[in-house]
């Protein structure tokens, strides 16, 4: 069964209350068996535009990674995001062999 992901680009405005959210989403992510592939760090943006954050995290399967964004432990944590940051973030089935 292939893996499941969410890619978000996120731009921060408060870096000290989202980092409220980054403890506040461990839960979900915990329950949920996520594991992160990229969590910041540098980037290059050849085409096209993105948030200056780029952040790709797996997840057992891509039923998982649904249940997990819609978790009510996650959508606590979003509730702190929400206000200090804007992102795009997509679910995604990974590639099929």
């Amino acid at each position: 069964m292939p893996k499941g992901y969410w890619i978000g680009h996120v731009e921060i405005d408060d870096p000290e209350a989202y980092e409220k959210y980054r403890r506040a989403n461990a839960e979900a992510f915990a329950r949920y068996g996520a594991r992160f592939l990229v969590r910041g760090g540098r980037q290059t943006t050849p085409e096209g535009r993105v948030r200056p954050r780029t952040v790709v995290i797996e997840f057992p399967d891509y039923e998982t990674a649904v249940a997990c964004y819609e978790s009510p432990e996650y959508q606590r944590a979003r509730a702190l995001r929400d206000p200090v940051s804007r992102a795009d973030l997509v679910i995604v089935e990974g590639w099929k062999e």
